[in-house]
């Protein structure tokens, strides 16, 4: 199935000098990077009438158009999962994710993910790219997300993103007893050596996240945490850029270890927590249809909260001892 998508826009004087394929980006920002620049080299979309290459520099004033199928989402299975909606109406569905859910299909993940399950309950979300997802989780990350159900809401949900008027909150355990709040604004792009991984770069993008403490514990910090952008993995790698790595995260965690005088039963749940520490609780955005302010918020994973609830009785205990 296929989708005629058809739109111009005039290209503003602050894209004067960028290339095709970065202006198309901010100007068309409901289709991905990947696609765009797939209609560019398929002369589906035109500057001035001409086809251009996505490297070709931008004067300023060109009208750039689009006239391209889309194909509707079917290369992916539609497939029955339970799906966490705190809300939903004709525009958006609201999703606390469980840890270990995909969003979307990857290398071996190609039909347990929540775009799976998406197009299995909303079946005309097939229509929107990437069927509605506007943001997206990491697998072991739990919390709310957004979804769109119609091109229009996504349109509008992916500008707030840009534009940083949806707020995103999370809360995470770290290790290591933070002295107060602060604010980390360094720029991440992919590591040098290990693709998987992100890091802080000096050509990276922009990055900020803003952290305050909500609970000191003998060698674990509880926090709260604002994004202002939304990059991959940018709390994780923020966190341990400071030296306060989340706990569980394998990935960016540093070699694990165990604070001396800790009991049996929190080692284990330490050990155990095969998951970065790190919740979305917090999701506030302009509902795109009716312009209200609209938010909503979930309390922590039964997991997260026996692991605070260890952390308090450790520090309980060694606060008596003393």
């Amino acid at each position: 199935m296929t989708e005629q998508v058809q739109l111009s826009a005039t290209v503003p004087d602050e894209l004067i000098s960028k290339r095709l394929d970065q202006a198309v980006a901010e100007l068309f920002p409901e289709y991905s990077r990947s696609r765009l620049t797939a209609w560019i080299k398929d002369g589906c979309l035109t500057v001035d009438g001409e086809v251009k290459r996505p490297r070709d520099k931008l004067m300023g004033g060109e009208l750039v158009a689009i006239d391209a199928a889309l194909d509707v989402i079917d290369q992916y299975k539609a497939v029955e999962m339970p799906l966490n909606i705190v809300y939903e109406d004709d525009d958006i569905m609201i999703i606390n994710k469980p840890a270990g859910l995909v969003v979307h299909p990857a290398v071996g993940h190609w039909d347990d993910t929540l775009l799976n399950g998406l197009l299995h309950y909303c079946p005309e979300i097939a229509q929107v790219p990437r069927a509605g997802i506007v943001h997206r989780l990491d697998m072991d990350t739990t919390g709310l997300m957004v979804v769109a159900k119609n091109l229009q809401a996504q349109t509008e949900l992916v500008s707030q993103l840009q534009e940083r008027t949806m707020g995103r909150e999370y809360e995470a355990v770290v290790n290591g007893v933070m002295t107060g709040g602060g604010t980390v604004e360094e720029p991440l792009g992919r590591h040098s050596r290990n693709r998987q991984k992100m890091a802080v770069v000096g050509v990276g993008k922009e990055a900020t996240t803003h952290y305050r403490v909500l609970k000191r514990f003998r060698a674990h910090t509880h926090i709260r945490l604002k994004l202002e952008t939304g990059r991959t993995h940018q709390i994780r790698v923020h966190m341990a850029y400071i030296n306060y790595p989340l706990v569980g995260d394998q990935l960016y965690g540093g070699r694990f270890r165990l604070p001396k005088g800790i009991s049996t039963q929190l080692q284990g749940q330490l050990r155990d927590l095969q998951r970065q520490a790190l919740h979305a609780k917090r999701l506030e955005l302009f509902h795109p249809a009716t312009g209200e302010l609209m938010a909503w918020e979930v309390d922590l994973p039964e997991d997260l909260q026996k692991l605070l609830d260890g952390l308090q009785r450790d520090a309980v205990r060694h606060e008596i001892e003393q």
